[in-house]
């Protein structure tokens, strides 16, 4: 049986990136919230305490993912054999559910405004405007980390994505309201905006939550992985075959392949773990070798 194990060095800067960005981002948010509610008391603006509070919500979604990824690097135990990096994923299913809450509750505050359009000030625009500003900066610096392959990270921009995007909304309708005395336009922004964060936080929920129960990566076919190996010269069959992921960037898989007698059993196993690694950008492999008469499928039934 051969096992094969590769972090790259691409891997390894990816993970200090999204460390570096997501550190900046919850200071330069946590920082600008601690002003608004300095502000909001000083001035007794309530506007500015109700952006403190989704710059709040956006402050404990970057801390939990910045949390997540430190907690991931705990070393593995002899009871926790792959250590505690799946908590990204853990993390991005709390912040996926975090953003489809937030949207349900944009959706409910709009159904009020409908009724009772709010008066919008020039000071509510300036704090939107700001905090605008500061939500395009952090997402900025989001974007240098790993957004991309990294559902932890993704699930942290969707949320300032989110919050950037309320701040456009307040900023259209504010002028609206403003130029035009259109009061429905805040409650008809808010619900676009609730539609947006509402796709984003089910998109990260979803995919998390497929992680989590052990899901077949979304860009591996499993049985273009059972084709090539059948492939190789040498191999008569594959079974028990499975494809899933640790944690982002980390897809692991195990099969046992019937080889014919009299193979190099060290050779095909090299281009096995070649070929899935190349191929399919498979890092984590554990592979059984089995003779033509081997019963061992006789004892496998953990899919049955």
């Amino acid at each position: 049986m051969g096992h094969s194990h590769d972090h790259n060095h691409q891997h390894g800067h990816h993970h200090n990136a999204n460390k570096k960005a997501l550190l900046i981002s919850f200071l330069l948010i946590f920082t600008f919230m601690i002003v608004e509610v300095i502000g909001g008391f000083i001035t007794n603006s309530l506007a500015l305490l109700s952006d403190a509070g989704h710059m709040l919500s956006d402050a404990a979604a970057l801390g939990l993912s910045l949390f997540a990824i430190k907690f991931g690097e705990k070393a593995a135990t002899s009871n926790k054999t792959y250590g505690y990096k799946r908590f990204e994923i853990i993390a991005a299913f709390i912040n996926g559910i975090t953003l489809l809450g937030i949207s349900v509750y944009i959706f409910w505050e709009a159904y009020h405004r409908f009724f009772e359009p709010p008066n919008v000030s020039s000071g509510m625009l300036i704090i939107a405007v700001i905090g605008l500003i500061i939500n395009i900066i952090v997402a900025w610096i989001l974007l240098q980390g790993d957004t991309h392959d990294n559902l932890n990270m993704r699930s942290a921009l969707l949320h300032v994505f989110g919050d950037l995007l309320g701040s456009v909304g307040a900023i259209i309708a504010g002028v609206l309201i403003i130029m035009f005395n259109w009061n429905i336009a805040d409650p008809i922004a808010s619900v676009i905006v609730a539609m947006l964060i509402l796709i984003s936080g089910w998109r990260v929920t979803k995919d998390s939550f497929h992680v989590l129960m052990e899901g077949i990566p979304n860009n591996i076919n499993i049985d273009d992985v059972e084709e090539k190996l059948l492939k190789i010269a040498g191999v008569n069959s594959v079974h028990d075959l499975h494809v899933w992921t640790i944690t982002s960037d980390f897809p692991s898989l195990t099969c046992h392949l019937v080889v014919k007698k009299d193979i190099d059993r060290d050779h095909l196993l090299n281009e096995a773990s070649n070929l899935l690694h190349d191929t399919f950008e498979i890092k984590h492999t554990t592979i059984q070798i089995e003779g033509e008469t081997s019963n061992i499928r006789n004892h496998e039934d953990c899919c049955n």
